[in-house]
């Protein structure tokens, strides 16, 4: 049985002091693929360090995360491209547009959203969306975006069951991962009406920790609890959950 983690940090320093055991704790339940979301030039480094440790098990994508588009927006993007010409990737994420935090890069974020998207056209890559208070103009871009070469992951997907399925009409799998163990998490509601083929698996280690390690530091074994929860809302076994949604994350990331 294999299970794929397709959204995890693990190059975060919050592993920094057990990242071995962390990682051979989630080997031990039979996760052995871990796809690893970029942020900006900063991590760039430490995710090439984590390849080279794991080069059977983990996988890099590129790009430039919502809420590291700063005033250097041309500095950091001009480093992605740089990245994608130079080497192989698995996708081009997390990328998006995030109002929670800062409003006041919108036109930034909306610009290097829309230009990573046609970067990973060009290479025929997914793209990986970080969305947070911005379904609107998420769903904006890849509306004027939207053709055969866009697809993908809605990463962290915390929407209502309409945008879950408007998300899905672009070409979109929906990331499951901690949030649908929350009391308050509202997606275990509906899940049951979005096809297992739309769904892939995602810890987004270190954070979102599912139920009962809420509030803690999450790790990718732990995704074994969210199928557990999706064995409860779609009745099939956990090997039939693990199974569906490995292939499915097989389909996006050509792998």
């Amino acid at each position: 049985m294999t299970i794929t983690d397709t959204h995890t940090h693990l190059y975060s320093s919050q592993f920094d002091e057990d990242r071995t055991e962390m990682m051979q704790r989630a080997f031990d339940v039979g996760i052995s693929r871990f796809f690893i979301p970029a942020i900006d030039s900063s991590y760039t480094d430490a995710m090439l360090d984590l390849e080279k440790n794991y080069p059977k098990n983990v996988f890099l994508m590129m790009g430039l995360h919502p809420t590291s588009v700063k005033e250097n927006v041309e500095e950091e993007l001009a480093h992605v491209k740089k990245m994608l010409d130079k080497r192989n990737f698995y996708a081009i994420g997390e990328i998006g547009i995030d109002l929670y935090w800062d409003k006041s890069f919108l036109k930034q974020q909306q610009e290097a959203f829309r230009t990573q998207i046609r970067w990973a056209k060009e290479k025929n890559f997914p793209i990986v969306i970080h969305c947070r208070d911005a379904f609107d103009e998420i769903f904006e871009v890849l509306e004027s975006e939207k053709d055969e070469k866009l697809f993908g992951i809605f990463h962290c997907f915390t929407g209502t069951l309409e945008q879950a399925k408007q998300a899905i009409s672009y070409n979109m799998k929906l990331g499951i991962g901690g949030v649908v163990t929350f009391k308050n998490g509202k997606i275990d509601k509906f899940l049951n009406e979005i096809d297992l083929k739309n769904i892939v698996l995602e810890t987004d280690s270190p954070y979102l920790a599912p139920t009962p390690y809420r509030g803690k530091r999450n790790e990718s074994s732990y995704i074994t609890n969210v199928i557990d929860k999706l064995v409860d809302i779609y009745g099939l076994s956990f090997e039939e959950i693990a199974k569906i949604t490995t292939q499915n994350s097989k389909d996006i990331f050509g792998i």
